[in-house]
């Protein structure tokens, strides 16, 4: 069965309606609460004749068939208000990254045509700065976050919402409406990847149970979550798809979604407060980014958070020796490594706990997946040689928003099977056993060897006196290219180049090893804690 985004969550709130659906600050928003305001935004948006407008065939006509609402937004419930309220209107939301400069948010919001946008008051200075070049946007709604005055003819969000109809619209929702994501990548302009709702639903969004069936019905949903009632803890930014993932998949089990009270960085002190006295069940970070900064702040509080069941993790790579860390601080907790991308969804998962011990880096290969051949001509069997793309076939999107021949690149059919290759390189084990390389836009091509940043910065992080480092290549005349490593060390610590390159030694080829150091007080990464590499490298270029 396919179902609706919007409907699963009416379904769920129906059941459940006096549950915490959002903790905020000061703010507890029911289901019943939330599923009003929803709803208010959605008879907002359709009573100006946003929506749906076509019906479903070629790509196109998915690309033009319904309006767009951008989300230019930190994390809050206004977030998760608009993407259900968009979705109860069938328009198709879409992420906004709050860190893009005037240039990089037009080019976004004209590529996504947008007509609506919802955005913070603390933003607003860069909606005014572009709106006159922004032909198809009509409608602006301002969430109230400073002293900001209101852009010329934009609404106040809870003024909207206060004067709109809090009754269920009475609008028919396929499941086959789209839901958006814009993907930056590594490299290039930012990529619209764009999902069947009920795809993505089953991809990522708590359509399957544990044991991996997909659930059948809509009573299915409602039982689930009557039976169940966790908290979810999701520290990243909705505006990256694993933010906004975990907040969904809360909702679609019956679950409450906490929101850290920081929300412009991760905030690992106030954190471990919230879980503690919010009793948070699953928190979900990115690597050690998030990693040593949570167990720094565990250290110095000697929280013990009881009701914290499973560290969830992805998007960049949580050294074992981290997780070690982690496990004695907090010994009855599962570290749980998720893999995935915008393209696929949900692709893999391993537990590390007090009992299996600490690992990084290998999955099992699990249904859907397969390994191609690096023309994409094949499947690889296990124990292939060299290494492979990890794709992903079943419940996968349609393609890029406007982009035909990166959507032929990225979404191959193989033996008459379409599968999503989003770039990982994995070498597929005898044992079925999935040993993950990194992205190949990061590879370094150093003497005609291909070097993964990740599994460089991995060897070094085993240093003790490192906090936390990110590689990247330079031009060299004898290489060609060269690995230079940027590293910041603990408070306190230090290491000189031999040490570090004598650790690395311990994990990693020879031929991988850096062939420079630099030491800053501060390594620079986005929000969701995942390496900027076109800043690293410009770093690397600068000190060459």
């Amino acid at each position: 069965m396919h179902f609706n985004l919007a409907t699963v969550f009416d379904t769920i709130a129906d059941a459940v309606a006096d549950r915490d659906a959002i903790v905020f600050r000061d703010r507890r928003l029911t289901y019943r609460h939330l599923q009003e305001r929803s709803n208010r935004l959605a008879h907002l948006l359709a009573m100006r004749g946003y929506g749906c407008h076509t019906g479903r065939g070629s790509l196109a006509d998915w690309e033009s068939g319904q309006d767009h609402l951008g989300l230019y937004l930190y994390n809050g419930n206004e977030y998760l208000e608009g993407m259900l309220g968009a979705f109860k209107a069938r328009l198709a939301p879409f992420n906004v990254n709050y860190r893009y400069v005037d240039e990089e948010l037009l080019y976004l919001l004209n590529n996504a045509s947008t007509k609506a946008l919802i955005f913070h008051s603390s933003l607003a200075q860069h909606v005014e700065s572009i709106r006159a070049e922004l032909p198809t946007l009509e409608l602006l709604l301002q969430v109230r976050d400073d002293d900001h005055p209101l852009v010329d003819g934009a609404l106040d969000f809870e003024e909207a919402l206060a004067a709109a109809d809090p009754s269920p619209p009475n609008i028919d929702l396929p499941a086959d409406d789209l839901y958006i994501i814009y993907t930056g990548g590594t490299t290039g302009m930012p990529k619209g990847v764009l999902w069947r709702q009920s795809d993505i639903l089953i991809a990522s969004l708590g359509g399957r149970r544990g044991s991996g069936k997909v659930m059948q019905s809509l009573a299915d949903y409602r039982d689930r979550a009557l039976n169940g009632d966790r908290r979810h803890m999701p520290a990243p930014p909705f505006m990256h798809g694993a933010g906004h993932w975990t907040a969904f998949q809360a909702f679609n089990t019956g679950g409450t979604v906490v929101i850290q009270d920081e929300v412009k960085r991760f905030d690992a002190a106030g954190a471990v407060e919230i879980i503690e006295r919010e009793q948070v069940n699953n928190l979900l970070i990115v690597g050690d980014a998030f990693g040593r900064p949570l167990a720094d702040a565990l250290r110095t509080s000697g929280a013990a958070c009881p009701s914290l069941k499973n560290l969830l993790t992805g998007g960049a790579i949580m050294t074992a020796k981290l997780k070690a860390e982690l496990l004695e601080l907090l010994p009855h907790i599962n570290i749980i490594d998720t893999a995935g991308s915008s393209e696929t969804g949900g692709q893999a998962s391993h537990v590390s706990n007090a009992a299996s011990g600490a690992a990084s880096g290998r999955f099992k290969l699990s249904a859907h997946n397969a390994v191609l051949s690096d023309d994409l001509s094949r499947i690889l069997d296990p124990g292939h040689e060299g290494l492979g793309w990890w794709a992903r076939t079943g419940n996968i999107p349609l393609g890029y928003l406007g982009d035909e021949n990166k959507t032929r690149e990225a979404f191959p059919t193989v033996d008459g099977v379409r599968y999503s290759v989003p770039g990982d390189k994995v070498r597929l084990l005898a044992d079925e056993t999935l040993e993950l390389h990194g992205r190949e836009s990061v590879t370094i091509n150093s003497g005609g060897e291909k070097i993964f940043a990740e599994e460089v910065e991995q060897a070094i992080k085993h240093h003790p006196a490192v906090y936390d480092a990110v590689v990247a290549g330079r031009p060299s005349e004898r290489w060609g290219s060269e690995v230079v490593a940027i590293v910041q060390f603990r408070a306190g610590a230090e290491a000189s180049r031999e040490e570090l390159l004598e650790e690395c030694e311990r994990h990693i080829a020879r031929y991988k090893l850096p062939k420079a150091f630099l030491f800053l007080d501060e390594i620079f990464r986005s929000p969701n804690g995942k390496a900027d590499y076109k800043w690293a490298k410009s770093v690397a270029d600068q000190a060459n």
